[in-house]
């Protein structure tokens, strides 16, 4: 028994030693430097809570950057999950070749995230990339996508939606757990297939959509690949996200300490939001047997 253990514990011990060395302790050791002026050269010097104050009060490009990177959640989320239930919805019907266009759907989200996407999404917005030819097609003038500041926020969003099949999937096995029973009760009883869809897929699958609603705004706030090989971050800061501006500080001017406090605020907007979204889940939020279990 005693060498079943030790073997387990040996199988358990490269994770561990990963979680600990790449996740808890620069999670605590961001969390120390954030109340110091560190450059990486010289050892880090304690200035308390000044990081913090400066960060709030004399720091333009960080509120910037935060009404930046609220703007693309705000947007690019609702969008992003909204199109992958519309798509699950109607990959869950029986066509032919339907496991191909649901593979299909799905490929957007592997590359979606990847340097070489972002790079082929930059040529397609260029000023004589894929889309303004389209545009001289149809007798439209050429838009600036990448340097007017009213439209280079909307190249990244749809970057960001476009990599919507993880959600899809998710929302595809949760549309097909649906009792088909209910919608042949609801046809008997002369429901079109929008009331069905409002009234007994969408109720039955809330959990689902809570779930991607939160794992997408978690995944939106740490957004950096778009807005940095798209745009990088220009023009005039329209898309310069909080990400951004985290790697700008501690990665380019080296001010490490000021870039974990403004990691650390950013972790603090995400636990904060994710914190309401649960509190007000049980409003909107349907579990079954909810009912049976408060019984």
């Amino acid at each position: 028994m005693y060498e079943n253990k030790r073997l387990g514990f040996m199988f358990v011990l490269p994770f561990v030693l990963g979680v600990l060395g790449f996740k808890l302790f620069p999670f605590v050791m961001s969390f120390a430097l954030s109340f110091t002026q560190y450059d990486v050269i010289n050892p880090p010097e304690y200035i308390g809570l000044d990081n913090y104050r400066e960060l709030f009060g004399a720091d333009p490009l960080f509120h910037k950057s935060m009404g930046v990177t609220l703007l693309f959640v705000a947007i690019s989320v609702p969008l992003r999950v909204g199109f992958a239930l519309f798509i699950a919805h109607v990959l869950n019907f029986k066509l032919r070749g339907i496991n191909f266009f649901r593979s299909a759907f799905y490929l957007p989200s592997i590359l979606g995230g990847s340097i070489a996407a972002a790079v082929m999404w930059r040529f397609i917005f260029s000023q004589n990339g894929l889309v303004n030819i389209a545009l001289a097609k149809l007798g439209i003038e050429p838009i600036a996508w990448l340097a007017d500041e009213h439209y280079s926020i909307w190249t990244v969003i749809l970057l960001f939606t476009w990599q919507f099949g993880s959600a899809m999937v998710i929302f595809l096995a949760a549309l097909q757990n649906v009792p088909t029973s209910l919608y042949e009760a609801a046809e008997i009883d002369g429901a079109s297939k929008t009331q069905q869809f409002f009234r007994i897929t969408v109720p039955l699958i809330t959990p689902v959509i809570f779930f991607n609603l939160i794992m997408q705004m978690v995944h939106a706030f740490q957004e950096f690949n778009g807005p940095y090989m798209i745009t990088e971050g220009g023009p005039l800061h329209s898309t310069y996200v909080l990400s951004l501006y985290i790697y700008d500080q501690s990665f380019k001017y080296f001010n490490l300490g000021y870039g974990s406090a403004l990691s650390w605020v950013l972790f603090a907007l995400v636990g904060t939001l994710s914190a309401v979204s649960f509190i007000t889940s049980k409003y909107w939020v349907f579990y079954s047997g909810e009912k049976d279990t408060k019984k």
